[in-house]
């Protein structure tokens, strides 16, 4: 599959505002640096398609007072810009992190969509990028199961590298509030990363203090909330990351069960 034609049948709403500008500038600088002999010459025009005239309303205009499904490609491409603002977050690109998005994105999409994948990373690292109008777009368009899925993700590169700075940290925390994502959720899904004695109940949005059908009724709802199904519309692909949430909460509400000695 050629590269261009990968990318138009990836995505929907993500072609138009910000992040089609994004993916605009990644894709002509790879274009525009292919030879005469490349087999990327034929879609050095297709690049130019990119540049979006400024007269033309995009998918993302025409569609803002509804919010479309959210397509594989949409996801992708979405994860790949908020990745490249976490990795450079403490002023350096580690190359632990930087194997972590790779192995992921070969875990999720296999060997070849992952190289194309990781060859517009690479011209995304190179952009500077205004998180606050990137995450008000995917906040607008893609659905809350999903967007708790990017913060699950951008945790895991952030934790790749053994250290999770206070720059990442702050970065997740200023994504997760432009996404539109609660305190409680994020303190959840961050509490999925690290070691800590309340972990199982931050994990399942609860205090300690909670009476044993309180952390039932919680679980249920986290549970519900976590739930692979609820990204079945990402495809099959995504379906690992959406259980390890969901086996997470599972074992947080065991290791609550095991400490009170509630059934």
């Amino acid at each position: 599959m050629s590269f261009v034609k990968w990318i138009g049948a990836a995505i929907g709403w993500s072609f138009g505002g910000p992040i089609g500008a994004i993916i605009g500038i990644a894709l002509g600088s790879i274009v525009d640096n292919a030879t005469d002999s490349s087999p990327l010459l034929g879609e050095r025009q297709a690049g130019k398609k990119w540049r979006r005239n400024p007269h033309q309303r995009t998918t993302y205009q025409r569609q803002r007072t509804q919010r479309p499904q959210t397509r594989s490609g949409d996801f992708e491409v979405s994860l790949l810009i908020l990745a490249s603002v976490v990795i450079k977050a403490d002023g350096k690109q580690d190359q632990r992190e930087l194997d972590f998005v790779r192995q992921q994105f070969t875990n999720m999409y296999g060997k070849e969509r992952a190289n194309m994948a990781f060859r517009l990373f690479k011209g995304i690292t190179k952009q500077n990028i205004s998180t606050r109008q990137v995450c008000m777009q995917i906040k607008q368009m893609m659905d809350h199961a999903s967007r708790l899925q990017l913060l699950h993700f951008l945790f895991g590169i952030a934790k790749a590298d053994g250290l999770v700075t206070q720059d990442e940290i702050k970065q997740i925390y200023t994504i997760a509030g432009y996404l539109g994502i609660s305190s409680r959720d994020y303190e959840s899904i961050k509490a999925m990363f690290y070691n800590s004695t309340n972990n199982a109940y931050k994990i399942l949005e609860i205090e300690k203090t909670v009476s044993d059908d309180e952390v039932k009724r919680a679980y249920r709802k986290m549970a519900k909330k976590y739930h692979p199904d609820r990204l079945s519309h990402l495809g099959e692909e995504h379906r690992e990351g959406a259980e390890e949430k969901f086996r997470q909460v599972q074992e947080a509400y065991e290791h609550i069960q095991k400490e009170r000695g509630f059934k």
